[in-house]
């Protein structure tokens, strides 16, 4: 049998996002997780927004990307493992992926993988954040106003959250990483200081980011999906590969 030795990492699917190609990402990346090499694969890690929106009621689940669904039940089935670490527009994620089996991790997570140890996450809110954005998140956390919004019809429930990130998307169309600047570099840096640390693998900022730390760990941002191509990355249990927007899963 071979050894299942490679470990892929991706995030910023954003599956459902209102955009001229909503279907087309969903393809692309129905392709991305049908072309990964199961046998040889012991993880899957996903990092976070790999929806645009998700909220599950007690008895229904989202319609929006089922079929992603069905393709990780099938490379659990093959003896995957999926992780999955829910980024802020995936935020509300309860008991449905535990239940098929999906490992379900908050950040930031450390963790050794092969001969490396790696931190793991979204990237949101490591480091700080402004204060609008940190009491948004505590809002979608907060549970008496998860039961209200549990309360509105689905239909409506999904219309208006697709709205409101459409709107949020327009007010912020493009980020650029800072650098040292940003939130997540400087949570990066302080955490290599107190525990050895290789590679630091997040998403949020949509952003190809790969910067060498002072210390000498690696921080790795991963493209989002909006812009075409496969992004993601791959480790073999002791080098990690960096893979461009454009190249396939291989």
């Amino acid at each position: 049998m071979a050894e299942r030795d490679l470990i892929y990492f991706v995030a910023d699917v954003h599956l459902g996002r209102q955009a001229e190609n909503r279907a087309e990402v969903e393809e692309r990346f129905l392709a991305f997780l049908k072309g990964l090499p199961a046998a040889s694969m012991s993880r899957l890690y996903l990092l976070g927004d790999i929806w645009d929106f998700w909220y599950e009621y007690h008895d229904v689940v989202p319609r929006e990307g089922f079929r992603v669904v069905a393709e990780l039940v099938r490379l659990m089935d093959e003896g995957v493992e999926v992780w999955f670490c829910p980024g802020n527009h995936d935020i509300w994620t309860f008991s449905f992926f535990k239940d098929l089996g999906i490992h379900y991790f908050e950040q930031p997570l450390f963790v050794r993988l092969g001969d490396k140890d790696f931190c793991l996450g979204h990237g949101d809110l490591l480091g700080g954040a402004t204060r609008g954005y940190s009491f948004l998140i505590k809002v979608f956390h907060n549970h008496f106003l998860q039961r209200l919004f549990a309360a509105i019809h689905p239909t409506l429930a999904f219309r208006w959250a697709r709205a409101w990130s459409g709107s949020s998307r327009k007010k912020h169309p493009y980020h650029k990483f800072r650098g040292e600047e940003e939130f997540l570099y400087q949570f990066a840096a302080g955490a290599e200081q107190e525990r050895h640390v290789d590679y630091f693998v997040f998403g949020h900022y949509h952003d190809s980011v790969d910067m060498t730390l002072p210390g000498g760990a690696r921080l790795i941002v991963l493209k989002d999906w909006s812009q075409g191509g496969m992004p993601c990355a791959v480790f073999n249990g002791s080098s990690f590969e960096l893979r461009s927007p454009a190249s396939p899963a291989e």
